[in-house]
């Protein structure tokens, strides 16, 4: 193969990068992103959306929008209940490389997300850590849920939502013992709260 045709084939590549955000909270939707397109001096710094602040999420998520190709994709409260976590990030997934009009050369995921056996694929261990097409799909996934929760708040005022994200912390699981669970909570993952008005 000729340096042109390595340069050609380079350029034809589509690498995609998978994360997730949302899998494990008492309420609200789980988020999947992917994103390609990105090369070496775009993504650098760049780091695991946990480990930046709020602002610093947002800004990378600005100059990711701008940069290359950005895709998402959520998955309710209601279908985690019916299918299971592990089906519903699997939905997702599939769904998202669905949409690419050109089918990935290679996929990236982090942690125990797998893509349909057709994909060429690998699953790194804390990927969202150590692969900055990864990091970077973590940070979209993170912002775009976040923003969710935010609009879920004001229909649902009672919860906190856009405090909490819909985690099951001390504020959140008192004001679930206090109203009950709403339309967007997780009923399989609250089973072992109980749901009296007086707090023990």
């Amino acid at each position: 193969m000729s340096r042109h045709d390595t340069l050609d084939f380079m350029e034809q590549r589509l690498i995609v990068g998978i994360d997730e955000a949302g899998r494990g909270p008492l309420a609200g939707p789980l988020v999947v992103a992917a994103v390609s397109g990105f090369n070496k001096k775009t993504l650098k710094g760049i780091k695991d959306s946990k480990k930046l602040s709020p602002k610093k999420r947002q800004e990378w998520y600005k100059t990711l929008k701008e940069s290359g190709t950005c895709r998402f994709t959520s998955v309710s409260a209601s279908y985690i209940d019916r299918y299971g976590i592990a089906r519903s990030v699997r939905t997702a997934v599939a769904r998202l490389l669905q949409r690419y009009p050109k089918k990935p050369t290679f996929v990236l995921l982090d942690g125990s997300m797998d893509a349909p056996v057709q994909y060429r694929q690998r699953t790194i261990i804390r990927g969202d850590q150590t692969v900055p097409l990864i990091s970077a799909a973590s940070i979209v996934a993170k912002v775009v849920r976040d923003r969710k929760m935010g609009r879920l708040h004001f229909k649902y005022p009672l919860y906190h939502l856009h405090i909490h994200k819909g985690y099951g912390t001390k504020k959140h699981i008192h004001a679930i013992r206090k109203h009950g669970l709403s339309a967007v909570h997780r009923r399989s993952f609250c089973t072992g709260i109980s749901f009296n008005h007086l707090l023990t």
